[in-house]
């Protein structure tokens, strides 16, 4: 069978099949294998007969390299993107979101709903996120039973498991098409001081291994043989017949550090390439921006067909690196893996620089989830025999069985994350009666997973009581119907009951526009371990704000405190119109980092002016908006 001039394998045929037959499919394949053929498919049959589609995305970034690369494909007019700062052409037949948006345009009843045909969700096993994986489950939960789905996703092994819940709560048949052989085989090494590029058998086989394992088995931190980490530039050299190389490092500050040390020792390219760099950059990044050390750094290392790529820069600063990454002129990428998450990008070979991360808690080995969904990008169809990943280990502190378990086999089964939130409950009330509602909050993958196991019913409504006990106490729940706080509630998706105490009440006008969009990030800011801000001049700000807000216990009690003093600054500056390159002297957050929690901010005040009924706070969040989505902030394609 031929689609869009490629001669599709068997797992592909076997999808649009399933298609056809107008079923829900679950597809499990190998990174690098024409998922995405499967969803284009979809999208092409219906996009002739009139029907909608909703293509959802894990991350933002997705979003838009999605909406970029679906209006070339299927013209400007038939697409649209919806995410929480941005809508263009939401009336278009397909419709790139995130899954978020998703959503919350169920919870919120959205017409547009009612024409979908399919919902792609690319990257289903997020679903495993222990943050957002319950938006997921609730996008499949909540979905009308016209709605068909295609889930899109790297190995999982209780693929049919997943399937068989999809089909019991949403009464319809659920195919699933597993293919687990690569178009490009992979082979898996790893980089040793002592062996150089070698398999994790023979370092586990070698004596001075065994020895340095024993040795920092014994004295933990302290080594007792003293033995120089494992080069990156070393393993360059090595490797330079294998290039184009990707090499995952979870430190951005490592990526960029890691670049410029190579960039000091090689030149891959010649004066054409180096002349298309500058052409490029000039075109994609603006005047006011190139002055930036950030991107001075780049554009340096580019011109070596060197890169980094990282949340921390600049968007345009990414898809400059995207861009000539897929024109083949960057040789060597340092990419921390949000690279790897939807971006088809491969190359001949991944080398991860460790294989252990900080997630946030504590560092940890990656699991094998993590290392095929980076690993999977070595190997390039049609150009490449073979794919090479490599990781470098570290005699004295790698667990050699602990990599080999990983790099063996993808197996971690999809889990259930579900996490009843507060305006779940209040959307409930609103839109279920109570059979209804014990109904929905039973259709959760581990409450279908718990019954499977125990064949006994599974409390699920003590966590519901509970929350409607409290909202019933704090006056959003009366005789078991939503007031206006409640009604207010129902549109705010994060911090619903903060939020909602401090914009619906007469509080808010006690604030200027730059205090709201201050209380608003500190609302959402979510910190890093390094993170600085100057606090120089906020007493004033401080002082008022939290003047204002001890009238209400509950936002004295819930509001961060230490984090409305660090937003004074950055936030209000910014709201009153200082430069974005100012604002880079008062905190040490990435651009990237910056834009981002901007673009939070307009995303929350949306949610509140969608929210409220009360012409004043539409009207002043429409100002608070304005202030801040501006320059990088506002988002281009």
């Amino acid at each position: 069978m031929k689609f869009k001039n490629f001669i599709l394998d068997p797992f592909q045929v076997e999808s649009v099949e399933s298609i056809e037959k107008g079923h829900s499919v679950v597809v499990s394949a190998a990174t690098g294998t024409g998922k995405t053929l499967i969803a284009d498919y979809i999208i092409d049959k219906y996009l002739k007969k009139n029907k909608r589609i909703i293509y959802t995305a894990p991350i933002k970034a997705l979003s838009g390299q999605k909406y970029r690369d679906f209006k070339k494909e299927y013209g400007e007019e038939n697409i649209g993107i919806m995410t929480g700062d941005i809508v263009i052409n939401p009336d278009a037949p397909i419709l790139i979101m995130t899954t978020e948006i998703y959503r919350n345009m169920l919870l919120a009843k959205d017409e547009i709903v009612d024409y979908v045909k399919y919902v792609i969700f690319d990257e289903i096993h997020f679903i495993n996120d222990i943050e957002r994986g319950t938006v997921w489950e609730e996008s499949i939960i909540f979905s009308p039973e016209h709605i068909r789905f295609l889930c899109l996703s790297a190995t999982i092994p209780n693929a049919r498991q997943f399937a068989a819940w999809i089909e019991e709560i949403k009464k319809h048949k659920v195919d699933v098409v597993k293919y687990d052989k690569r178009a490009v085989p992979l082979q898996h090494h790893v980089y040793d001081l002592g062996l150089g590029i070698t398999t994790i058998d023979k370092v586990m086989q070698d004596r001075t291994y065994k020895e340095f394992y024993k040795a920092s088995k014994r004295k933990k931190k302290q080594k007792k043989m003293e033995m120089p980490a494992p080069s990156h530039i070393d393993l360059i050299r090595l490797i330079e017949d294998k290039l184009p190389c990707i090499v995952f490092d979870f430190s951005r500050k490592d990526c960029e550090r890691k670049a410029i040390e190579l960039a000091r020792k090689k030149d891959f390219l010649n004066n054409k390439q180096k002349k298309e760099i500058i052409e490029l950059a000039n075109e994609l990044i603006s005047a006011e921006y190139r002055s930036l050390e950030s991107i001075q750094t780049l554009k340096q290392v580019l011109s070596r067909g060197i890169a980094f790529h990282h949340a921390g820069i600049l968007p345009k600063a990414k898809e400059l690196v995207e861009l000539l990454f897929a024109r083949g002129i960057i040789k060597v990428l340092y990419a921390t893996e949000t690279f790897a998450v939807g971006i088809n990008m491969p190359a001949k070979t991944v080398c991860f620089a460790s294989l252990r991360k900080y997630d946030g808690i504590s560092f940890r080995y990656i699991n094998s989830k993590e290392y095929f969904q980076m690993g999977g990008r070595a190997g390039r169809r049609g150009i490449d025999k073979i794919g090479y990943v490599i990781s470098i280990v570290d005699r004295g502190f790698t667990d050699m069985n602990k990599v080999k378990q990983i790099s063996t086999k993808d197996d971690i089964p999809i889990q259930s994350q579900f996490k009843l939130s507060y305006n779940t409950v209040l959307n409930l009330i609103n839109n279920h009666n109570p059979e209804e509602r014990e109904i929905i909050l039973k259709m959760n993958f581990d409450y279908f997973l718990k019954k499977q196991k125990s064949n006994r019913q599974v409390r699920i409504m003590s966590s519901y009581n509970n929350k409607v006990k409290q909202l019933k106490q704090m006056g959003y729940v009366v005789n078991d119907s939503l007031t206006e706080k409640g009604l207010f509630a129902t549109r705010i998706y994060a911090e619903e009951l903060l939020i909602t105490e401090i914009f619906c009440s007469d509080m808010y006008k006690r604030f200027s526009e730059a205090e709201l969009n201050i209380i608003i990030a500190a609302i959402i800011y979510e910190p890093r371990r390094k993170d600085h801000f100057t606090l120089k001049g906020i007493n004033q700000t401080y002082s008022k704000i939290m003047r204002i807000i001890s009238d209400r216990r509950y936002v004295m009690e819930n509001l961060n405190k230490l984090h409305v003093k660090r937003m004074c600054r950055v936030v209000g500056d910014f709201t009153e119109g200082c430069e974005f390159t100012d604002l880079l002297d008062l905190c040490n957050l990435d651009e990237g980092d910056l834009i981002r929690l901007f673009r939070r901010i307009v995303d929350v005040i949306r949610q509140i002016t969608h929210a409220s009924q009360d012409y004043d706070l539409i009207e002043k969040m429409h100002k608070c908006q304005d202030k801040l989505y501006r320059d990088v902030v506002r988002f281009e394609f």
